[in-house]
């Protein structure tokens, strides 16, 4: 027995090094890394529940091992040296049944507690987008910015040619507020870890049509419609280009000026370029391309 614990205890230490997993990676049990808050929350629900679940499993397979190693019924044993055997015995059908019911009963708790957290809406939030989903491509407004220089509210709006771009702030608070004008779509950044479904108006089946998020690292995060939704539906991609404050200000403010070129208010692309910041403030998306809407080209 002290050789095989000794073969075991070794086998575990080679696959745990031959991995080559960081402490935090291993403690993510595959959980993907993600970049708000919210994700940061789901993630240590995932961890906890993990090991929960893990240590749950040592004890049921020790059980089983102890009882096979040491309690199996040998040749020839007489029936008198058998175990004792434990049918309707109350105590212990007790035990299994409340014990499995506390145990749900405390995921259950912290589930509501993390998806409450989740979920949660401040009521003045740092900044509000307008998200707009529509076959096959998005607009994002931003209704609480300043107007630029002729009145208008700043807006992105994506083409077959162009990848829209959402520009959004790091450390702040934002509030997303879903719209589509035709069919059924779904907005969807994978490093968020969250999804919800983008319903035309007016929404259907008590349908929360907005979120909060906050963003805690600077980045290009793809975006998606996750909501099969006709033919381009695959293509229907955004990005989120995620600042910090102060270059999401300077965005903001180039936004409302007239670019001299072309005589309109700067574009997201034109407003990023002017900023020269390196691929942070890359003009274009870094992370996904625009497509070819003509079937036939190979």
């Amino acid at each position: 027995m002290k050789r095989v614990g000794k073969v075991a205890a070794l086998a575990g230490l080679v696959a745990l090094l031959a991995t080559g997993c960081s402490g935090d990676e291993v403690l993510r049990f595959g959980w993907p890394v993600g970049v708000t808050e919210q994700a940061d929350k789901m993630r240590w629900l995932w961890t906890w529940s993990v090991l929960a679940a893990l240590v749950v499993g040592v004890i049921v397979w020790g059980l089983i091992f102890w009882s096979s190693a040491f309690h199996r019924k040998k040749k020839n044993q007489d029936p008198s040296d058998l175990p004792r055997q434990f049918q309707y015995n109350v105590p212990l059908e007790l035990f299994c049944v409340i014990t499995p019911l506390v145990m749900v009963c405390v995921l259950f708790f912290f589930t509501a507690t993390t998806e409450s957290q989740v979920l949660d809406k401040k009521p003045n939030p740092d900044v509000t987008v307008n998200v707009t989903a529509f076959q096959w491509n998005w607009e994002f407004d931003y209704p609480n910015e300043p107007k630029d220089a002729t009145g208008q509210m700043i807006r992105t709006v994506g083409s077959s040619t162009e990848i829209p771009l959402l520009v959004l702030p790091v450390g702040k608070t934002v509030q997303y507020n879903l719209r589509s004008t035709d069919v059924i779509h779904s907005f969807w950044v994978p490093e968020f870890h969250f999804k919800r479904d983008v319903f035309p108006y007016p929404e259907k089946n008590n349908q929360d049509s907005s979120f909060q998020n906050t963003i805690d690292r600077s980045g290009s995060f793809v975006g998606r419609c996750a909501e099969l939704c006709g033919t381009y539906h695959a293509m229907m991609n955004f990005e989120v280009r995620a600042l910090p404050d102060n270059l999401y200000q300077q965005y903001i403010q180039l936004r409302t000026q007239i670019n001299p070129a072309t005589g309109v208010p700067n574009t997201a692309a034109e407003a990023l370029g002017a900023m020269n910041c390196g691929e942070l403030c890359a003009p274009q998306a870094v992370t996904t391309r625009p497509f070819n809407t003509d079937r036939t080209a190979r």
